[in-house]
């Protein structure tokens, strides 16, 4: 008994000790998750929210998608032109990498992409109101969001799994894989049926035909003729052939 009870208590202490940090383990992480998106909002808006006087003739909101980029291609040269849509892209990245820690688990690429928009509107916005030198551009939200995407793909997807799979129980390799039951199928029953016995029939009292009486013929009896029989000489009951001859003459 003592045995059995020690193994059972050393079995139940070592899932409550993995339990625990796991726990643990989540909370740092989401700790660590949050300061790096504070961090980076405050980066965020020094870039974006940081007035620029030499730009205030030329600055001009954009809303039609894909102006900005033609602009960049005629008018800007190739490494002027990569450094704006590279840097609008690794702007975004950050959230594709630290939001999948915060947000639930359900449809997390979808919140990430719609939480990046949302903040970068809410930027573009207050560039274009409050900042001055900054102005409104639809295709730097684009950009932005492209680039949370792009980190979300690459590298955020496999942090968020690993991080919701601390809220999972541990599997104990020891411990026999449950096989899910098996559903099982309503049976449809029958409703039982009395066979009903057939009923003796009984045969149809037939009426017997009339028969005619037929006359018996009388037996004939076949007599047989009797062949005469040779009698000897001597014998009783006639004269003999001598006595015949005798006679005739």
């Amino acid at each position: 008994m003592t045995a059995e009870t020690e193994g059972t208590g050393s079995g139940s202490a070592a899932p409550a000790g993995n339990s625990w940090g796991r726990i643990l383990l989540r909370v740092i992480i989401t700790v660590v998750a949050f300061a790096a998106l504070v961090a980076f909002s405050a980066v965020l808006a020094e870039l974006t929210l940081t007035p620029s006087p030499a730009s205030a003739e030329i600055a001009g909101s954009n809303l039609q998608p894909g102006r900005s980029l033609r602009q960049y291609a005629e008018d800007y040269t190739f490494l002027a032109a990569c450094k704006q849509v590279g840097g609008n892209l690794l702007m975004g990245v950050p959230f594709g990498l630290i939001l999948p820690v915060l947000v639930p688990r359900r449809a997390r690429m979808v919140r990430v992409v719609a939480l990046t928009a949302v903040v970068m509107v809410l930027v573009e916005l207050a560039q274009g109101s409050i900042v001055e030198g900054r102005a409104f551009d639809v295709d730097d939200v684009i950009m932005n969001t492209s680039g949370a995407l792009i980190g979300y793909l690459l590298l955020g997807r496999r942090i968020g799994r690993r991080f919701h799979a601390l809220a999972e129980p541990p599997v104990r390799k020891d411990a026999p894989a449950r096989s899910k039951p098996a559903r099982s199928k309503p049976m449809m029953t029958k409703p039982a049926t009395t066979k009903r016995k057939p009923a003796d029939k009984k045969p149809a009292d037939k009426k017997p035909a009339d028969k005619k009486p037929t006359a018996k013929k009388p037996a004939v009896k076949k007599q047989t003729a009797k062949k005469p029989s040779m009698r000897k000489s001597g014998s009783a009951g006639g004269p003999s052939w001598t006595e015949r001859l005798a006679r005739r003459r």
